[in-house]
C-alpha cells in the first residue's frame, strides 16, 4: 500500500501541473484583461492619464508579457506561497484569501460532514423500512433537495427567517467579531451562523447520497448471502454491518473526491446570497474581472483538495472491502 501511495502522490505533480495551465489558459482567454474595466472607468470620467495609467497597471500586473511567461512566474510563485498580485485593491492574492480561506474550510468540512452523517442514517433507514412511511418521507426528501436549487432556498430560508423570527441569517458571524481575533464568543458566533448556510448547501449533496446508498443497499438486502444469513439465526443488525452495508457503501465511499467539487461549486451562489465571508463571492468576481491570479489559485486549490479526496477515498475503499487489492493484477 505505501508504493501505491507513493505513485498516487508523484501523480499528482503532472495532474496539477495540468490543471493549473488549463485554469490559467481559460481564464485569460476572454478579450481585454482585468485593466479594461478600470481604464473604461477612467475614459468615461474624461481623465486625460487614462492610457498611461493603463500602461501603468498592465506593467505592475505583468500583463505586457507573454501568458507563457507569466503563467510559470506564477506557478514558481506558489513554492514561496506567493500568488501574485491581485487587480482587487492591488494587494498580494495571499493577503486577500487569508481569512477567507481558513472560513471557506470550515464551512465546506462542516457541509460534507452534515451530507454524510444525514445521508447514512437516513439512506440506511429507508433501506430498511422500504415502503414505510420513513422510506416514503427519505423519498420526498431526495426529491426535494434535487429539485430545489440551493440559491432558491437560501432566498427562502433569508424571507422566513427575518419575517417569522426576526432572525438575521446572513454572514458567518455576528458583525462585532468581525474584524476580532478568533475567540470562545466567535467561535460560537461561527458555529450559529454556519447551521442555515450548511443546511442550504448540503441538500441537494444529501439528496443524492441518500437515492444511491437506499437502492445499493436495498440490492444488497436481496440477494442469497443475506437470505442465508438469517436462516443461520444471524441478529438482524449485525447481519447489516457485516455484510450488506459494507458492500453497499463502496460507492458512498467513493464520492468523497466528487463531493468536494460539488459542494464548492454549489457554494458560491449561496455565499452570494446570504453574505457569507468566503471564496465563492471573490472567486465569482475575479472571474468576472479576468483577475487570473486570484482566481486561479482558488480553482487550483480546489484541485488539490479533489485530488486528496480521490486518493482517500481509494484508501477508504480497500479498507473497508478486502477484496480491493492495490496493484494487484488478475491470474488465471
Amino acid at each position: 500500500m505505501l508504493n501505491y501511495v507513493a505513485r498516487r502522490l508523484l501523480l499528482m505533480i503532472p495532474t496539477l501541473f495540468v490543471i493549473s495551465a488549463l485554469v490559467y489558459v481559460i481564464i485569460d482567454l476572454p478579450p481585454g484583461d482585468c485593466v479594461t474595466s478600470q481604464i473604461d472607468e477612467l475614459l468615461s470620467r474624461g481623465d486625460p492619464d487614462a492610457l498611461r495609467r493603463a500602461d501603468e497597471l498592465r506593467h505592475l500586473y505583468g500583463l505586457d508579457q507573454s501568458l507563457v511567461t507569466r503563467y510559470f512566474q506564477w506557478v514558481g510563485g506558489i513554492f514561496r506561497w506567493d500568488f501574485g498580485l491581485s487587480c482587487q485593491d492591488t494587494v498580494p492574492v495571499k493577503d486577500l484569501i487569508g481569512e477567507r480561506l481558513g472560513l471557506t474550510m470550515v464551512m465546506e468540512t462542516s457541509t460534507i460532514a452534515f451530507i454524510w452523517i444525514v445521508s447514512f442514517i437516513i439512506g440506511v433507514y429507508a433501506a430498511t423500512h422500504q415502503y414505510q412511511v420513513g422510506d416514503y418521507v427519505a423519498s420526498f426528501i431526495g426529491f426535494v433537495g434535487l429539485a430545489v436549487p440551493n440559491f432558491l432556498l437560501a432566498i427562502v430560508l433569508l424571507y422566513v427567517g427575518k419575517v417569522y423570527f426576526g432572525l438575521s441569517i446572513g454572514g458567518l458571524m455576528d458583525p462585532e467579531f468581525i474584524e476580532q481575533p478568533m475567540s470562545w464568543a466567535k467561535f460560537v458566533s461561527i458555529s450559529q451562523h454556519l447551521i442555515i448556510p450548511v443546511i442550504v448547501i448540503g441538500t441537494s449533496g444529501t439528496a443524492g447520497m441518500i437515492r444511491r446508498l437506499r437502492a445499493n443497499l436495498l440490492d444488497e438486502l436481496q440477494k442469497q448471502y443475506v437470505t442465508t444469513g438469517r436462516a443461520k439465526g444471524l441478529p438482524p443488525l449485525k447481519l447489516l454491518i457485516k455484510y450488506p452495508l459494507r458492500h453497499a457503501i463502496n460507492p458512498f465511499v467513493a464520492d468523497i473526491g466528487h463531493l468536494l467539487p460539488e459542494v464548492i461549486s454549489g457554494s458560491v451562489i449561496v455565499s452570494v446570497v446570504l453574505s457569507l465571508p468566503t471564496t465563492g463571492p471573490m472567486l465569482l468576481g475575479a472571474l468576472k474581472t479576468q483577475d487570473v491570479n486570484l482566481a486561479a489559485t482558488f480553482l487550483l486549490f480546489v484541485a488539490v483538495l479533489t485530488v486528496i479526496g480521490m486518493l482517500v477515498s481509494d484508501l477508504l475503499l480497500a479498507v473497508l472491502d478486502p477484496r480491493i487489492r492495490f496493484g494487484a493484477t488478475s491470474e488465471k
